[in-house]
């Protein structure tokens, strides 16, 4: 007898149905054959669900029983077929009845008892099935609290496989899952204890953390070791504002994805901030794999990628940031098929200003040979540059400053007006997730970032003489248009466009 079961195969962050098609019964010898492009783990499954359908008290196969995964041309991948494909045999079997799996969409790893582990990409499967118009989705028990984010589908927590079957059966009545959305209260105090009122000094950059936050503008801080650049860096997340709903359910949906919900280290109500080491390689940062998946820009959509040392990453590493840096997305092509992951990051880098890190500090010797610092330097590539809204300086602390007992300004204080400047641009742009200054087309530069006649000499005066580029001419109208928006004025103002020049300043004196 023939069964159909309806699942789902994960394709970058999106799923893809898939037909479960189970033909028990046949003549011949007693075992699976599983076909339609299955993967090492896919092809496991055949004595994981024998096992589980043994140890749950049901029948295993005793026959030639045919297991097709349609399409056949799309590659599958993981364990999520564990139980479509028992609840396919039971019912091609007839120890459950076909008509009960009609309507569901069904995915899930099992244990060799019967028991249900979590899966990857639960709100990709989520969507799927809003999409296809199912009555909902049969999943393990943290699984479907994830695909509960997803309005206007239900998500039914399966523990076993016997509990889905009981409930199949209607002998069982479940509860849909709550989504954890639902239960996170506002945040009220800065992720991890940090806070900004921990800085010491550094009042310049401070204010520079300040404005590329507010438009979600990438940052480059260059400053002698010491001087706080990761301290900062590390408490940008204090200053964010919470997230959207449409920007925690992309958020989410890339880090299922990836597989980190599972493990439960995805926050869901923060920003994502990471920061890999120097020595990660192209594929990681950019994401692939043989079936391409997010990689650290794409984890890192609607927040911070932070990359301490930036000289120190592999030249192609950094290379491979320019497209996504402009287009907030990445298209991976591989020979199991071409996917377009999502990366609206915002990039904070930080570089010592030679190779031991003291050129210009007054208060140590640089030992560094012009040509050292030449090749340190030329590390980072000038488009890459460009594409770097704020260039600051953070310089070496005195003893004074730092033994200074009052406090700098609180993250809740700094977020207060970022948020203010974020709910401004919303009112300009459009609710839609990511909508900042700094994604701003050139339509919208034209239309928002308009200069007086003498402000655009103004502007054309620095753009000759510090040799900037027509794209730095865009990045410094975008901030300045962020640091109106933090003044809560609607016209850009001489103060406002002078401050975002002085910010393009280093790429071409320190660089060039």
């Amino acid at each position: 007898m023939l069964a159909t079961v309806h699942s789902a195969a994960l394709q970058g962050i999106h799923a893809e149905p898939v037909f479960v098609e189970v033909n028990a019964n046949e003549i011949g010898e007693p075992k699976l054959i599983l076909v339609g492009l299955p993967d090492a783990a896919v092809k496991e499954s055949d004595d994981r669900v024998v096992s589980a359908l043994s140890n749950s008290g049901f029948c295993p196969p005793r026959t030639r029983t045919t297991i097709n995964l349609a399409p056949g041309g799309l590659r599958k991948e993981g364990p999520c077929y564990d139980l479509p494909i028992a609840l396919g045999y039971l019912a091609a079997s007839n120890q459950l009845e076909p008509g009960a799996l009609d309507g569901w969409l069904i995915a899930g790893e099992l244990g060799l008892s019967g028991a249900t582990r979590p899966i990857r990409g639960a709100l990709a499967m989520a969507r799927l099935a809003r999409r296809l118009g199912k009555r909902g989705l049969l999943l393990p028990a943290r699984s479907a609290e994830e695909a509960a984010l997803v309005e206007g589908v239900q998500a039914f927590p399966i523990e076993s496989l016997d509990g889905a079957v009981r409930f199949l059966r209607g002998e069982t009545d479940l509860r849909p899952a709550a989504g954890p959305a639902r239960r996170v209260s506002a945040r009220t105090a800065p992720e991890g204890g940090v806070d900004f009122s921990e800085v010491k000094g550094q009042r310049s950059l401070r204010r520079a953390v300040e404005v590329a936050v507010a438009g979600g503008h990438n940052l480059l801080i260059i400053g002698p070791p010491g001087s706080g650049k990761s301290m900062v860096a590390k408490r940008i997340p204090t200053i964010m504002p919470p997230p959207t709903t449409e920007e925690r359910l992309e958020i989410l949906s890339i880090h299922s994805a990836a597989g980190r919900t599972i493990t439960g280290e995805v926050s869901w109500d923060a920003r994502p901030f990471r920061a890999p080491h120097h020595t990660v390689s192209d594929v990681a940062l950019l994401g692939g794999g043989t079936i391409p998946g997010p990689g650290e820009i794409s984890l890192a959509h609607h927040g911070v990628l932070f990359l301490d040392e930036l000289p120190e990453f592999k030249r192609s590493a950094l290379e491979v940031l320019r497209q996504p840096l402009e287009d907030a997305e990445v298209t991976i092509s591989r020979s199991a098929g071409k996917v377009t992951l999502p990366c609206g990051f915002m990039l904070v880098a930080a570089l010592n200003p030679c190779p031991c890190g003291y050129l210009g500090d007054a208060g140590h010797q640089c030992r560094c040979t012009p040509a050292q610092i030449q090749r340190y330097r030329g590390r980072v590539s000038g488009p890459l540059l460009d594409r770097i809204d704020l260039h600051v300086e953070a310089p070496a602390l005195s003893i004074r400053e730092l033994r200074a007992e009052d406090d700098g300004e609180t993250s809740a204080a700094i977020r207060e007006r970022v948020v203010a400047a974020r709910a401004r641009q919303r009112c300009r742009l459009g609710t839609a997730a990511g909508a900042v200054n700094a994604r701003l087309s050139h339509a919208g530069i034209r239309r928002h970032c308009a200069l007086t006649p003498d402000l655009g000499d103004l502007l054309q005066g620095a753009m000759e003489r510090l040799s900037l580029s027509a794209r730095a001419y865009d990045r410094i109208l975008k901030v300045a248009r962020t640091i109106a928006d933090l003044a809560d004025v609607e016209e850009i103002a001489a103060g406002h466009l002078l401050e975002a020049i002085q910010y393009r300043s280093l790429d071409r004196n320190l660089f060039h």
